[in-house]
């Protein structure tokens, strides 16, 4: 099953998304990705696999805002 949890507030978004995410990681999901709104520009970190694999590319590249959405995803048609 998919999963969304998104956050606007005053605290760093990123580790807010993956705390929620991986709440949702028993639903099962084959990749995950964020999206950051840092400094007017939407970033996106995608990554197929488990969530370890989304924060080992967000730990390479960062991504920094208070505002952001995050998803699981089981891909039923299609690719991951």
């Amino acid at each position: 099953m998919c999963g969304i949890v998104g956050y606007l507030g005053q605290r760093e978004v990123t580790p807010v998304i993956l705390d929620g995410l991986s709440k949702l990681e028993y639903r099962g999901y084959d990749s995950a990705g964020i999206a950051v709104v840092d400094s007017g520009t939407i970033k996106v970190r995608k990554k197929v696999g488990r969530l370890a694999e989304l924060e080992k590319v967000i730990a390479s590249h960062p991504v920094y805002g208070n505002m952001g959405i995050g998803h699981t995803r089981w891909a039923t048609h299609g690719k991951p």
